[in-house]
């Protein structure tokens, strides 16, 4: 009788080595954070495919951390105060140009935005749901009875 010859080796996953590094997790979450950038962009700036971001962010638990938390950072310091800004209204400095006969001027000037009706709605929707949502709740009490009556033929199908 042959002996059966064993041997140890490592399991072949296959495929391609991947080519995630943990650095990624910090870049991303800068790249998110400060531009606001979405996974098509990040795909772009690591060089892969939007299908291996995802992948990436399944396999790697750091690297989806990273893009939640800079993806939220840059909605709450800039995106929310957009909206704030354009519910109540606001002011900017700017300048104004203009040329008269030849004779180019500058002047600073305020520029006023009043608020705008639509980002008031929008906001008061969703920081107060309960008060100021679309839909109102309705409520019904009481039984509801039925009574079938079948005039006529006793026998005829209802």
């Amino acid at each position: 009788m042959a002996k059966k010859k064993t041997t140890t080796k490592k399991a072949n996953k296959g495929g391609r080595p991947t080519a995630y590094k943990p650095e990624y997790a910090k870049e991303a979450f800068e790249y998110c954070a400060i531009f606001g950038a979405d996974d098509k962009m990040l795909a772009k700036k690591f060089g892969v495919a939007e299908s291996t971001l995802y992948l990436w962010k399944l396999k790697h638990n750091e690297f989806s951390e990273a893009l939640k938390a800079g993806k939220e950072e840059f909605d709450t310091k800039n995106v929310e105060k957009a909206l704030r800004d354009r519910a109540l209204g606001y002011e900017h400095d700017d300048v104004h140009i203009s040329n008269y006969q030849g004779e180019i001027t500058v002047t600073p000037i305020k520029k006023k935005y009043p608020p705008d009706t639509t980002a008031c709605i929008f906001w008061l929707k969703n920081r107060q749901p309960d008060k100021w949502r679309d839909k109102q709740g309705l409520e019904h009490s009481g039984n509801l009875e039925i009574n079938i009556v079948n005039y006529g033929d006793n026998n005829a199908p209802i």
